[in-house]
């Protein structure tokens, strides 16, 4: 039942003795309990669905770790990808405005805008989505970004992108609406395997608990939402590791007025003045843990030359995570390789961005529901997990 609906009368007549008892319904896993997970769980509960969601380790997941960019166009995406996050972008207000009713906590949106600096005319001409943003020279530049660094000499401004808080508050709003409308977690606990069914089918997980028990959880319906572990459950899926260190600043309230995306290095600044600079890209380091001199290098090179004074500014946080990628850098959407199991991972840099409409279009298919918009079911074919051929090939494009 949609929150804030009265409940249904009964029908004239109707006998409590009359009613045909039925077994509660076993629910729908959500195997992560990462910001994919939570938001599709958060989708299937207000559709009415009973749902459980099984984490390893919430504060493991990228949507924890993340900075929280809503871009799009500032990220240059571009074919379908670009379709799916417009689609997203669309629908991430209403989708806030959900969350916040049902939690009764802030999720930070932001749409402040981001700036995209260049060195040079060419380089600016050259970005794929540039016909979708407000062309900045110079001086248009130091007007938007107070302080930029002098190499930079123009820029593209996209207003309809921008960011949401989801390190502090999406994630522990997501969690407290899930809660609300009754979806249960276990915590502590190691999805181990998928099972199959005499028909081929999904017929259960199983799982090891927080206190190392392993048991079998029988369920019909499952969604996989492992981020970056999702191979080791299905290892057909190219979903690798792409470790990011990130850190966070203290800056005045208000020093930058905008998200700031340059090449390799991106801040981030939320309202209180936080700022937050990502992220390095480290396919290499495949689940290895902790910070590196190197990488910490590279953030404080790129924060020095796209704005200096911020060098300045006292350091808060330093953190890594591990982002969920495929060959391709767009996520692996809708029906897995098993009946009654679906698919929302390899979302790379793009989770939180791709989130309300992953959640919108997952819930949707597990429901039977009404395709969320016309192109629905062309745009799900190009995120379709075996869309790079045999698993052989698509480890060597890897």
């Amino acid at each position: 039942m949609e929150p804030g609906l009265p409940a249904a009368t009964p029908l004239a007549g109707w006998q409590p003795e009359a009613m045909e008892l039925r077994p509660d319904p076993s629910p729908t896993l959500i195997l992560g309990g990462g910001l994919i997970g939570l938001a599709i769980a958060h989708q299937l509960a207000r559709r009415g669905q009973k749902v459980l969601v099984l984490s390893r380790r919430r504060n493991e997941a990228a949507g924890f770790v993340a900075a929280g960019m809503l871009a799009p166009h500032a990220e240059g995406l571009s074919g379908p990808l670009l379709t799916l996050a417009q689609h997203s972008l669309e629908r991430i207000p209403a989708w806030v405005e959900q969350i916040e009713a049902d939690s009764g906590l802030r999720c930070g949106l932001r749409p402040c805008g981001i700036v995209v600096p260049f060195r040079t005319l060419p380089e600016l001409e050259a970005f794929p989505t540039a016909t979708s943003g407000q062309r900045l020279d110079r001086p248009a530049l130091e007007r938007e970004i107070p302080g930029i660094g002098p190499q930079w000499q123009v820029g593209l401004l996209f207003p309809q992108d921008g960011q949401i808080d989801n390190r502090r508050r999406l994630m522990r709003a997501l969690e407290r609406a899930c809660v609300g409308l009754g979806v249960t977690f276990q915590e502590g606990c190691e999805v181990l395997a998928l099972e199959q069914n005499d028909a081929a089918a999904l017929g259960g997980v199983r799982v090891r608990t927080a206190e190392g028990e392993e048991r079998s959880l029988a369920t019909e319906r499952a969604v996989l939402c492992c981020g970056a572990w999702s191979a080791r459950l299905l290892p057909q899926l190219p979903v690798f590791p792409v470790k990011g260190q990130m850190l966070s600043l203290q800056g005045p309230i208000g020093a930058l007025p905008r998200v700031l995306f340059g090449p390799g290095t991106y801040l981030v600044p939320r309202e209180d003045g936080l700022l937050v600079v990502g992220a390095t890209s480290e396919p290499e380091a495949g689940f290895e843990e902790g910070l590196t001199p190197a990488g910490q290098r590279q953030l404080q090179a790129g924060l020095a030359a796209l704005l200096p004074q911020a060098a300045d500014w006292p350091p808060m946080e330093r953190w890594w995570g591990f982002r969920p990628c495929t060959p391709d850098e767009g996520p692996l959407l809708g029906a897995g390789p098993l009946e009654g199991l679906w698919l929302a991972t390899g979302h790379h840099r793009n989770g939180v961005l791709l989130a309300a409409i992953t959640a919108e279009l997952l819930a949707a298919q597990v429901t039977n529901g009404a395709p969320p918009f016309q192109e629905t079911e062309p745009l799900l074919a190009s995120f379709h997990w075996n869309r790079f051929g045999s698993p052989a090939k698509a480890s060597a494009d890897c």
